[in-house]
């Protein structure tokens, strides 16, 4: 009996060891050895390791499985185009424009010196000198080149015209008064006085035959008058204004302005427009300034519509995304290039305390089978 037991015992232990060495070197054979063994050209079986042998189809295999059951299309939507996501990035980018855009610690030359713009104000004066300058020297080669006709539009053409009468009969009424007033009497007279001074002798023989000239300056004042009111003076001078009107719209414009020095005005008028945009001190003020609903508006109005479209058009798009990115692609070249140590270590580590017992469950189904040999041989 004692002789049985000892045997049973002995059995059960080597059982025990052949279990537990075999599961533990099954799973040492997952990952190792990590390369073929050859002995010249005779391959070792069971080398390399059983992972590491099917490396590739491993990769393949892992790469369809994420494709087609774990980074789906359906996933995304489900992960990334849900409402409650959309909420959420849509008030994240209000407070953010909030906190950024819209408030009165930075201003717009803030922003332009963080996006690389810190010479805006200067640029934008040079700008603005050489468009006055283009300007203006478009409007002048325009004096030089066009007549007075071709810049004055025809509806102004046809009032001048029209206002030459009104203008003649104005003349002529106030050419009325001042020779009846006693300012015209005394010019009159001066005029008489002059002209008779110039004649020498004969003008003083008729100055002392006509004796006092107040009669003959009444005379003329009144023939000065009538010939005022005649309608031919009034015809006359029309005539003359129009035809002095028509030889002025044919000349060039710049004719008149001969005189003028245009270099002082060209900068002068820069100077002005720059002083009058100020863009220095524009630029210095919050967007809010210029725009104190504008914070709102972006909020309720812009930012909702932006992040539903833009929803819209990436879920539109997930799909053709997901082909370009090739993720079972990636996939494999990802499991295929990491390294078959650290794969082993990460596994290893996760799985240890299974591993573990699965080397221990081999040691005692190990036992069990050599207490069971033990005894069939003790009854045969």
């Amino acid at each position: 009996m004692d002789n049985f037991l000892v045997t049973l015992l002995f059995m059960a232990l080597i059982g025990a060891a052949i279990g537990g060495v075999t599961n533990h070197l099954a799973i040492k054979m997952l990952f190792r050895p990590y390369k073929a063994i050859y002995i010249k050209n005779w391959r070792l079986p069971f080398t390399p390791g059983l992972i590491p042998k099917r490396r590739d189809e491993l990769a393949r295999q892992l790469g369809l499985t994420v494709v087609n059951y774990l980074l789906t299309p359906e996933t995304f939507r489900k992960k990334f185009f849900s409402k409650d996501i959309q909420d959420k990035i849509e008030h994240l980018v209000q407070t953010k424009v909030e906190e950024t855009v819209f408030t009165n610690d930075k201003t717009i030359q803030d922003w332009l010196n963080l996006a690389g713009f810190a010479h805006m104000p200067t640029t934008i004066e040079q700008k603005v000198e050489a468009i006055v300058e283009g300007q203006f020297a478009s409007v002048k080669n325009t004096l030089s080149t066009k007549s007075i006709r071709t810049l004055l539009s025809a509806d102004i053409q046809q009032t001048i015209d029209e206002k030459i009468p009104v203008a003649v009969g104005h003349i002529l009424e106030k050419g009325e008064d001042y020779f009846l007033s006693p300012e015209g009497e005394m010019t009159i007279k001066a005029m008489m006085d002059d002209f008779l001074s110039t004649k020498g002798s004969f003008g003083g023989m008729i100055s002392m035959f006509l004796g006092d000239s107040s009669s003959l300056v009444g005379k003329v004042q009144r023939e000065l008058v009538k010939f005022l009111q005649a309608p031919g003076t009034s015809t006359l001078l029309t005539k003359i204004f129009t035809q002095e009107w028509e030889k002025f719209k044919d000349r060039p414009a710049m004719d008149f302005l001969q005189d003028i020095q245009f270099e002082p005005l060209l900068a002068k008028l820069q100077v002005y427009v720059k002083e009058q945009l100020a863009i220095e001190k524009r630029l210095n003020q919050p967007i809010s300034y210029y725009w104190p609903q504008g914070n709102e508006w972006v909020k309720h109005q812009v930012i909702p519509q932006v992040i539903e479209k833009g929803f819209v058009k990436a879920e539109e798009k997930l799909e053709d995304v997901l082909k370009r990115l090739n993720l079972q692609e990636v996939v494999r070249e990802q499991v295929d290039s990491f390294p078959v140590e650290k794969l082993e270590e990460l596994v290893l580590g996760i799985s240890k305390r299974e591993f573990k017992m699965i080397t221990v469950l081999g040691a005692v189904l190990g036992g069990l089978i050599g207490i069971v040999q033990g005894l069939i041989v003790y009854f045969i």
